[in-house]
């Protein structure tokens, strides 16, 4: 809705960027092209789950992907911006489009961190980077062709150098790559290693790793308590999954 959108989204003279994002929106799906909803989740909308979720059916939305916005600020108490989605409010948020979802729009939307969820009751490796055990199955070539392990980090850490240089593939199979990948897990608190949710999130992506969990031991992800709200919530389902296949 115009009131969430707009929040964090006007153009550069400060006006707001609803109508014209709808225009595109309306433009694609006259010409039949595939669309998906991009919903940024943050502090400001997140309290609002169904009204979004009931816009976005309004709309014949068929795919759509809620991205939590987790922004850093080492200057604030928080460690967070006022802008970033709190966790617990996050996982409530999911839980409640996932109960509508599932009464009313299962088979005729898709949402992808449902998708993912279910298909752990299939045995099914997740598809989507931030779950999986490792990382870097998600490289970036830049403009100028610098390689980056990730598209969360690029930054001088991790440019493994330009594709002038080596091959895709040979960047891809490098060792530092493979290294990124395994740091994943490796790196994971013993927290989340005895955790119930632990094959539905593997620590989720590692770029959000900045807490401390509740003996005090770095590199509890951000998200943790919201993921746990959800995952514990939809736990049913994916049992009742399980049986049925």
């Amino acid at each position: 809705p115009r009131k969430y959108h707009d929040r964090y989204r006007e153009d550069s003279r400060g006006r707001s960027s609803f109508s014209g994002t709808m225009r595109g929106y309306e433009l694609l799906r006259k010409y039949g092209v595939t669309t998906e909803i991009l919903c940024v989740v943050n502090s400001f909308n997140a309290g609002h789950p169904l009204t979004l979720y009931d816009f976005f059916r309004g709309i014949d939305a068929k795919y759509i992907t809620f991205l939590p916005l987790v922004e850093r600020d080492v200057h604030s108490e928080s460690g967070v911006t006022s802008a970033t989605v709190p966790a617990e409010q996050f996982g409530i948020f999911l839980s409640e489009i996932f109960d509508r979802w599932l009464a009313d729009d299962i088979g005729r939307i898709e949402i992808q961190i449902f998708e993912e969820a279910t298909r752990r009751a299939f045995g099914r490796e997740h598809s989507l980077c931030i779950f999986r055990v490792n990382c870097g199955g998600v490289p970036v070539v830049e403009h100028n062709g610098d390689f980056y392990s990730c598209d969360h980090y690029v930054d001088g850490d991790h440019l493994l150098g330009n594709i002038t240089e080596n091959s895709l593939a040979g960047f891809l199979d490098s060792e530092r790559q493979h290294a990124f990948g395994r740091a994943k897990s490796l790196t994971l608190p013993g927290y989340c290693r005895e955790c119930d949710f632990l094959d539905m999130c593997n620590g989720e992506c590692p770029r959000n790793r900045f807490i401390s969990t509740p003996a005090g031991e770095p590199g509890l992800n951000y998200l943790c308590e919201g993921y746990k709200i959800f995952f514990e919530h939809c736990q049913p389902f994916i049992e009742a999954l399980r049986e049925l296949f």
